[in-house]
C-alpha cells in the first residue's frame, strides 16, 4: 500500500510556481527529494505537512486528505527541518510537558530512553545545546510519537560525520517494520547513495526525473574523453557537458552506450553526478 501519494499538486506563487508534482511512496521505504535551493522542495513538503496549501492537486497520507481526517493525518506525520524550532529558553524538562501535552501518542519512556543514550540533560537550556544535541532532540520528539511519514527537510545539515551516520541509521530502523515511510531532501546527496529507494529530483518547480535509486544509477553513465572525439550524434545525447583540464564531462543514459568509441572513458556515475549534470544541462 502507497503511504504517501502526492497527486499532481501545484503551488502558484508570484515569481516561482510548482507545477503538477506526482509520486508515490510505499510503506517501508526512504524517497530522496533534491534540487537546487529554490527549486520547490520545501514548497512540497510544506504542503504534504499541510503548512501551506497547494493551488491544485491532493496529498493521501495513509489513506486519506488533510480536509478528510485532519487529526490522523497530522498524527501521522512527524517533521524534521534543519532550523531549530523550539524556543530557546526552554530546558529539555519544558518540551517533554509540551509534547506530552499535545500529542496523545507521545511517549515519556521512549522520550526519556533517547535522551539518556544521546545524554542530553533535562535542565540544560536548549540555545547552549550544540547542532548534533538540538537535532538529536528533534529526532527524539519525533520518534517518541506513533507517526507513520517522517517529513525531513534538511535536517542532518551542519552535522559531523559521526552524528550524521547515527541520523541515518535511525531511519533506516524508523522504516524497518515496513509499516513506516521517509521521504528526505538534502543536499548532502551521498547520504542518499546510502539510504534512499527512491529518487525524485526537482528543478525550477518541475520534475526532472523519478525512479528507484539503483534503476536511476543503472540509467546512466558518466562518460570522459576529449571533445575532438564527441561526434554530432553523440553531441545530442549527451547530458551536461562540462569542459575540464583533461578535456570534457558528462552523463548519458546507458541506453546510447554503443555511441561511445574506445576513445571516450565512461563509469557508473554516483546521483550527485547526476544531478550535477542534469542542472548543467538545463542552465
Amino acid at each position: 500500500m502507497e503511504l504517501l501519494e502526492v497527486r499532481n499538486i501545484s503551488k502558484h506563487y508570484k515569481n516561482f510556481s510548482l507545477e503538477n508534482i506526482d509520486f508515490v511512496l510505499p510503506k517501508g521505504y526512504i524517497m530522496g527529494y533534491v534540487g537546487q535551493n529554490g527549486a520547490g522542495k520545501s514548497t512540497t513538503l510544506n504542503i504534504i505537512t499541510n503548512i501551506c496549501k497547494s493551488t491544485e492537486g491532493e496529498v493521501y497520507v495513509d489513506g486519506v486528505t488533510c480536509k478528510e481526517n485532519a487529526l490522523h493525518y497530522k498524527e501521522c506525520i512527524g517533521y524534521i527541518g534543519g532550523d531549530f524550532y523550539y524556543p530557546h529558553n526552554f530546558t529539555v524538562k519544558n518540551i517533554r510537558g509540551l509534547l506530552k501535552n499535545f500529542y496523545t501518542t507521545f511517549s515519556v519512556e521512549k522520550f526519556d530512553e533517547m535522551l539518556g543514550k544521546w545524554k542530553l540533560s533535562d535542565k540544560m537550556k536548549v540555545k547552549d545545546f550544540s547542532q548534533g544535541m538540538k537535532v538529536k532532540l528533534m529526532f527524539a520528539s519525533v520518534l517518541a510519537r506513533e507517526t507513520k511519514l517522517l517529513v525531513l527537510d534538511e535536517a542532518t545539515n551542519g552535522l559531523d560525520p559521526v552524528v550524521r551516520a547515527e541520523m541515518l541509521k535511525l531511519l533506516q530502523e524508523y522504516i524497518a517494520d515496513g509499516e513506516r515511510s521517509v521521504i528526505f531532501s538534502t543536499h548532502i546527496l551521498s547520504d542518499l547513495e546510502q539510504i534512499a529507494d527512491y529518487i525524485y529530483f526537482i528543478h525550477d518547480g518541475r520534475k526532472v526525473l523519478y525512479d528507484a535509486k539503483d534503476e536511476l544509477l543503472e540509467s546512466y553513465l558518466l562518460v570522459k574523453g576529449e571533445r575532438r572525439a564527441i561526434t554530432q550524434q553523440l553531441q545530442r545525447e549527451l547530458i551536461g557537458i562540462v569542459d575540464n583540464a583533461y578535456g570534457f564531462e558528462a552523463i548519458l543514459p546507458s541506453d546510447k552506450a554503443d555511441l561511445l568509441t574506445n576513445e571516450f572513458h565512461f563509469e557508473k556515475p554516483t546521483i550527485d553526478e547526476i544531478v550535477i549534470h542534469y542542472i548543467k544541462d538545463k542552465e
